[in-house]
């Protein structure tokens, strides 16, 4: 077997060092990204404000045209004092004042499921879908508790759409009056939402 040089044996040995380390060293290689950073003035976002809204939230689950049914009850509901694993989905009115019959501004879609073994406390799960005024076609999302005999209960709002786009806040629901034989409620709502 024939020698190497002194020079090709230190360039053998350089170039081998140097494979080494560009494979142990990580390669940040720019790829196409699904992601970026947008200024809000190119989605049309202006000022941010602080909105209040007033409305009152019929449940009807009994007589002959309920908006609030029940699609899910465990085994152990029956013998529960809180209805533990009952789910319950709605398309409730909401109203300008607490009769029915008074002016619809929307309609409370979504579910809502009792979470707890010990009280009367509902997951809730919902979208305010507003059908009234210059919000009609827009929507704010809830996802909270709510500890039905409790005075007043605040529930997270999460999102939003339409004019209620990147809306956060919070809605306080507050038992206006409660039927203990049909089971129907009547909730007023206040609701305060950051939104553009």
């Amino acid at each position: 077997m024939a020698k190497m040089s002194t020079n090709a044996t230190i360039s053998f040995v350089f170039l081998f060092n140097i494979i080494i380390l560009f494979s142990l060293t990580p390669v940040t290689v720019k790829s196409d990204s699904f992601s970026g950073h947008l200024s809000p003035k190119k989605l049309g976002l202006k000022r941010e404000k602080l909105s209040h809204l007033h409305f009152y939230f019929h449940d009807i689950v009994g007589g002959k045209n309920p908006t609030a049914v029940p699609v899910v009850r465990a085994a152990i509901t029956k013998k529960s004092f809180s209805s533990f694993g009952l789910v319950t989905m709605m398309d409730d009115p909401l109203t300008v004042k607490p009769e029915i019959g008074s002016k619809l501004v929307g309609r409370a879609q979504g579910i809502y499921a009792s979470a707890s073994q010990s009280e009367v406390s509902f997951l809730m799960a919902l979208n305010f879908v507003f059908t009234e005024g210059k919000y009609n076609g827009s929507t704010l999302s809830i996802l909270g508790r709510n500890n039905v005999f409790s005075g007043i209960r605040e529930m997270p709002i999460v999102g939003g759409s339409g004019l209620f786009r990147f809306a956060r806040g919070y809605a306080q629901a507050n038992t206006h009056e409660i039927d203990f034989k049909t089971g129907d409620a009547i909730v007023e709502y206040n609701v305060y939402v950051f939104h553009y």
